[in-house]
């Protein structure tokens, strides 16, 4: 609303340096936040579906992720990737479990230096895992982690993923050996996938992680 009445107010033969004002004002640090350098439009003015899903979100964690509030930036954007998170992490018919989803989400996190996903998805792990050291000792370095066989051959694969390297057929048999299958490929790679998107927009937008990530997992619930 500022910008346009601004518009309506400036004389035309100063458009140019309207524009360029206008883009000064978009990025102004009076318009940003603490934990992305975008706008985040109030939650009451996002879509029906995607206010709901937001504030259902809040309801069941106590918070709401920063990340789905600076992806509301883009109402329809935000609405895809949660769809498609929910569908690639949430619990399916194959043999990956979500401590597993959540290994991998860190250790390729970790080789983009991604710091939101590595703070809040080393906390997810430390809570599905119930395992509140493996998380910090994948992020540091996940080959010198406290890792069994099963999980190595996991990450051996989503690494290569991770670094675009041509997915070798011995790796895709040592899952095999592990008790994975071919589904199960496909969940590895689809995780990695969906966290290569999600690393790169943590960085395109500054993007920082809640307070409440750092802590989770990590002390005992008070009852």
């Amino acid at each position: 609303m500022f910008i346009s009445v601004l518009r309506t107010c400036i004389p035309r033969q100063v458009g140019g340096l309207m524009r360029s004002f206008a883009r000064n004002v978009h990025w102004s640090p009076i318009l940003m936040n603490s934990f992305s350098r975008f706008p985040v439009p109030d939650v009451k003015s996002l879509p029906d579906d995607v206010r709901i899903a937001m504030e259902t979100t809040e309801e069941k964690s106590g918070f709401s992720p920063n990340v789905f509030r600076a992806m509301s930036y883009r109402p329809d954007e935000l609405r895809a990737f949660m769809q498609y998170y929910d569908v690639v992490m949430g619990v399916n018919k194959g043999n990956l479990t979500k401590a597993d989803k959540e290994m991998i989400v860190l250790a390729t996190s970790a080789e983009n230096h991604c710091l939101y996903c590595i703070v809040a998805h080393g906390a997810l792990h430390r809570i599905y895992s119930k395992q509140p050291l493996l998380a910090d000792q994948i992020a540091a370095n996940w080959k010198t982690a406290d890792l069994d066989d099963r999980q190595r051959a996991i990450l051996d694969v989503a690494m290569d993923l991770c670094r675009c390297q041509p997915l070798t057929e011995d790796k895709i048999e040592n899952l095999t050996k592990n008790g994975l299958d071919k589904d199960d490929l496909w969940d590895i790679g689809a995780v990695t996938a969906l966290f290569a998107l999600s690393n790169r927009m943590a960085f395109l937008m500054n993007l920082k992680p809640n307070q409440e990530f750092f802590l989770m997992g990590r002390i005992p619930k008070q009852k």
